[in-house]
């Protein structure tokens, strides 16, 4: 793997990884971002099951390419009765072990922090699940949809009928654990500096999405009324979402407070006297009556293009925003302007891939390939003392 000239947070470190889909490969690569050493543990044969999610990517899925760059993938068969002392040979190297097997799985394995501590005393163990050990549901299978609705996301996104709970475009319970997952093993390794003993890191999918969950809860105190689904607008600040101008075009827009009511009414809308309407004088109250709000903007909407309605509500310093689709983000002129993108390498060749968010003066992000199955598995068993001889019965044995 390449090496900067300067060095990373994580240079050094050594994350072994027995994962699949989302969460636990989105927190190691973030990990691999900050330099650490990331060998991922697949099935021969198959490998992690995102592999086979789409074909999207020049035939690579779009799951996997974007959580396993700059990643190492050895091939073993923890069923075999060679792959575990093989594993072994890897802890004893590895600062961290990280894993969102079913539930159970790596302690019958052996792969408990209690089963390893004694072992390896320094060993960070991160196990990622859906629920979390001990309670009626630890058993429970977990998937983001599933976490989505059991965890009250549903209940709060969508639209305003029975029938319209909307889940997230994207995997929010998986990437809301894969972060808390990430945060927590590098809050452990810095425990690690002043105590020299590992720990044993507990994340659960639904405490994790519960945990970003709190506005609406606290909303919801007490058996009051949930915050309202509103669709793609925020359910209790109004205006704030998406308005027709009169070209077809459609503007994203929001208030935070009362001056910026004013000023909307006064240079956006041009009816400076809708600002002490009693009808909407305060936000709870432009909430309360949005129907009729709503009336009277596309009304003033409906005359103006698109690009009229942004240039007033930048005169007036409202904030606003394109409703991209994912070509447009492709192609947002900030990432470009701000040289977010670079290329990675890939088995189906080299593939653009978005910087890391937090840019950091000191260093320079890992941005290695994305894994064959099993591509760097020949390397690795010749790092733990396999001989090619080794290797070969070890293929025959289906082993890796």
């Amino acid at each position: 793997m390449t090496q900067s000239h300067q060095p990373r947070p994580l240079d050094g470190i050594t994350v072994v990884s027995l994962e699949h889909a989302i969460a636990a490969p989105f927190c190691t690569r973030q990990l691999a971002d900050l330099g650490a050493r990331v060998i991922k543990i697949e099935r021969p044969g198959v490998g992690d099951f995102a592999r086979g999610y789409d074909e999207r990517v020049n035939g690579l899925s779009s799951h996997f390419v974007w959580t396993n760059r700059s990643k190492q993938s050895l091939s073993l068969d923890l069923k075999q009765a060679e792959a575990l002392p093989l594993l072994e040979k890897l802890l004893a190297g590895a600062d961290v072990l990280v894993q969102n097997l079913a539930p159970g799985a790596a302690a019958r394995l052996g792969l408990s922090y209690e089963a390893l501590r004694e072992r390896f005393p320094r060993l960070i163990v991160c196990d990622i699940s859906g629920y979390g050990e001990g309670g009626p549901y630890e058993k429970k299978k977990a998937y983001d949809l599933l976490i989505q609705s059991e965890g009250g996301f549903l209940s709060v996104t969508g639209g305003a009928g029975p029938n319209e709970m909307a889940k997230a475009g994207c995997s929010i319970a998986d990437i809301a654990a894969g972060m808390y997952a990430y945060s927590s093993i590098l809050s452990a390794l810095l425990l690690r500096e002043r105590t020299g003993e590992g720990s044993r890191i507990d994340v659960s999918m639904l405490e994790s999405l519960v945990e970003w969950m709190g506005y609406p809860m606290y909303y919801a105190y007490q058996d009051a009324p949930p915050p309202p689904r509103a669709g793609a607008s925020h359910s209790t600040i109004y205006p704030y979402g998406p308005f027709l101008a009169g070209d077809g075009g459609t503007v994203m827009l929001g208030l935070q407070n009362e001056r910026e009511w004013r000023a909307f009414c006064d240079k956006v809308l041009r009816r400076p006297e809708l600002a002490d309407d009693e009808r909407f004088s305060a936000n709870f109250k432009r909430s309360a009556n949005r129907e009729e709000l709503r009336a009277l903007i596309v009304e003033a909407f409906a005359a103006l293009p698109a690009a009229e309605v942004v240039a007033r509500l930048e005169q007036a310093q409202i904030a606003n925003a394109h409703v991209n689709d994912m070509a447009g983000v492709w192609a947002h002129p900030q990432l470009q302007a701000r040289q977010r993108w670079t290329s990675i390498d890939s088995p189906a060749g080299r593939l653009p891939a978005l910087l890391p968010p937090a840019s950091s003066s000191a260093f320079v992000p890992r941005m290695d390939a994305v894994p064959a199955l099993g591509g760097d598995s020949d390397a690795l068993l010749a790092e733990l003392g396999c001989t090619a001889a080794d290797i070969q019965r070890l293929r025959a044995t289906g082993t890796v």
